[in-house]
């Protein structure tokens, strides 16, 4: 289902760092863990801390170095995060469950990024004559 020739979409400047330090996937899934609020981060994660359990002590760790480049509180990066999704070839209807949003939003999205959608073979029109 995922197509290996696609390529990730660039994240925007906000979550470049969490991308730097987690990659694409790990800042994905850290992003729909914890985005939408602050959180602390602390040079010296505890392995009870919540952020360290997810991602683990290191990059914890590793997100409290680059936090100056990070805004305090984390973002959703829904457009992002689509794209990604998109570019591993997951349907939109799936991306705005994923998201909590929908499917109109995600068409929206990935068409302001760029991200071409295939069109749904079932609303294709077919000619007249």
């Amino acid at each position: 289902m995922s197509d290996q020739s696609a390529i990730t979409p660039t994240p925007p400047a906000h979550i470049s760092a969490y991308v730097d330090v987690l990659g694409v996937d790990g800042a994905v899934a850290f992003l729909l863990e914890f985005g939408g609020a602050e959180l602390y981060l602390t040079p010296t994660p505890k392995r009870r801390n919540r952020l360290a359990q997810f991602v683990g002590v290191e990059k914890a760790a590793k997100l409290a170095i680059v936090s100056e480049r990070m805004p305090n509180r984390i973002p959703l990066a829904k457009p992002w995060i689509a794209a990604v999704m998109k570019s591993k070839g997951l349907p939109v209807a799936e991306i705005a469950r994923k998201l909590h949003s929908s499917d109109v939003a995600v068409r929206g999205w990935l068409k302001k990024s760029g991200v071409t959608s295939q069109p749904d073979p079932r609303q294709r029109q077919l000619p007249l004559f």
